[in-house]
């Protein structure tokens, strides 16, 4: 489908004046590029800024603050993405060409976003980002397309999500670098083919599968982002802490991080919740004591489990003998949507082998017994239930 445009324009009332609102429209319509760079270049080199810095001192406390890494060699984890990465970087430089383009899935938390910001900073261009849900029509493709200069980057996040019209619309966009736009209506209708810069078109989803065929083909590179480790995920909170201005222990860093759920987001807002405990409660380091204080005021324990997850085992096992159970059984008994717990509270669950689906329904498992500290019942007296129905 093509976007139309029209081709006349409403007089003013008042000729020689411009009217206000069409003024601020068109003050609105215009896309300032997020990450700022030289327009109509090819790439340039890293050394090269990617963005103009004002401030002095002030500004750079404020990117201090930020915990995003601001160069690819500052990522934690992930290192064979990084590498891939790199090896696609040193080609565009070298050809002066525009990155191709590339595919980031994976769950959310994991830097997906991070490695989308990091790659024009790389590049020294700019980088301008939306989201899915927020393309609705073509048109509002149109002002991010016809703003990308050569070389450029443009981020479509939760790209899963967007509607039918748009997709079909970004086809001819990423292959040819063009876009059809139709003029006027009717017996006067004329289409206009627009030649676009070349640049790079970078997607992030939390769900590939939903995708569709012509559009996930469409990325030449494609990179899924699994989870961190326990010592990744320590480093992570110890450059943090440094950038937050806290001292941090090394035990404590790995507190923190085994209880993340191998998630960078995580580990970041637990680190902030464990440094507003500090503050408030005591005074100077983050010790391993303070660490666990904190998180166990927020009901995390050891292996990441919050309140709500406990729960749901609790509810397993207390109310209906540890399974099998339906999720619409278990969602009523908690009073808690069923969307709630499979999209939220399951999979981590699942992950961590406390919990299993089958065509029954859900069985909680040995561990899940372990976890909670109750005693594991025998499989011997289980079988025998089992046989009385």
């Amino acid at each position: 489908m093509m976007p139309r445009v029209d081709g006349g324009a409403t007089p003013s009332r008042f000729p020689g004046r411009l009217d206000s609102s069409r003024a601020s429209n068109s003050k609105i319509m215009v896309r300032q590029p997020v990450i700022g760079g030289s327009a109509g270049e090819p790439p340039k080199p890293p050394h090269t800024p990617a963005f103009t810095l004002g401030g002095g001192d002030n500004e750079q406390e404020r990117l201090d603050e930020e915990l995003r890494p601001q160069r690819l060699d500052d990522v934690v984890g992930q290192r064979a993405v990084v590498e891939r990465l790199k090896i696609m970087l040193n080609a565009a430089r070298k050809r002066k060409e525009p990155l191709g383009h590339l595919l980031l899935d994976g769950p959310p938390g994991l830097g997906k976003t991070t490695f989308a910001t990091v790659l024009p900073r790389e590049l020294g261009t700019e980088c301008q980002i939306t989201s899915g849900p927020v393309l609705s029509a073509p048109k509002d493709l149109l002002p991010y397309l016809t703003n990308a200069s050569y070389g450029s980057i443009l981020f479509i996040d939760e790209i899963h999500r967007l509607p039918h019209t748009v997709e079909e619309f970004i086809y001819p966009v990423m292959e040819d670098f063009r876009v059809d736009i139709s003029l006027g209506e009717g017996l006067n209708a004329r289409t206009i083919n627009m030649r676009l810069k070349q640049f790079t078109v970078i997607g992030a989803t939390t769900r590939s599968g939903m995708l569709t065929a012509p559009l996930r083909d469409r990325f030449v590179n494609r990179e899924h982002l699994d989870f961190y480790t326990i010592e990744e995920l320590a480093d992570i909170v110890r450059r943090n802490a440094r950038k937050l201005h806290t001292k941090i222990s090394e035990e404590a860093s790995v507190e923190i991080a085994r209880r993340s759920r191998g998630t960078p987001r995580i580990a970041n807002n637990l680190l902030r919740w464990t440094r507003d405990f500090v503050d408030s409660e005591a005074e100077g380091e983050i010790t391993t004591a303070l660490a666990q204080e904190a998180l166990a005021r927020r009901e995390v324990d050891d292996l990441g489990l919050d309140r709500q997850d406990r729960r749901y085992l609790e509810t397993l096992i207390r109310v209906f003998g540890g399974g099998p159970a339906g999720v619409q059984a278990i969602a009523h008994s908690m009073n808690l949507a069923a969307d709630t717990l499979e999209d939220e509270v399951e999979p981590f669950l699942l992950r961590c082998g406390l919990l299993q689906r089958s065509p029954r329904g859900r069985i909680a498992t040995a561990e899940a017994y372990q976890q909670l500290r109750l005693a594991v019942p025998d499989p011997d007296s289980v079988e025998k239930q089992k046989r009385l129905f």
